[in-house]
């Protein structure tokens, strides 16, 4: 399966991410969000993962999307 959409999802979040670090205003909620996303992206990869490292790389994002939540 083509996993591209995924992985431009991706790139996008953490773009996101990333501005919403370096932003003046409060960015919890926003953060919260995109963590979600990042989680159902990950699951995504996961299912249509068809080669061990894809695969591994899905199973490796979700303690450390759960990381940067905490």
């Amino acid at each position: 399966m083509d996993i591209d959409v995924e992985l431009d999802r991706l790139r996008s979040r953490v773009a996101e991410a990333r501005k919403s670090l370096v932003a003046a205003e409060s960015c919890g909620r926003r953060l919260n969000l995109l963590m979600q996303q990042f989680k159902r992206d990950a699951h995504t990869l996961l299912s249509k993962s068809q080669d061990a490292d894809s695969t591994r790389a899905a199973v490796d994002m979700k303690p450390l999307i759960e990381q940067m939540r905490e």
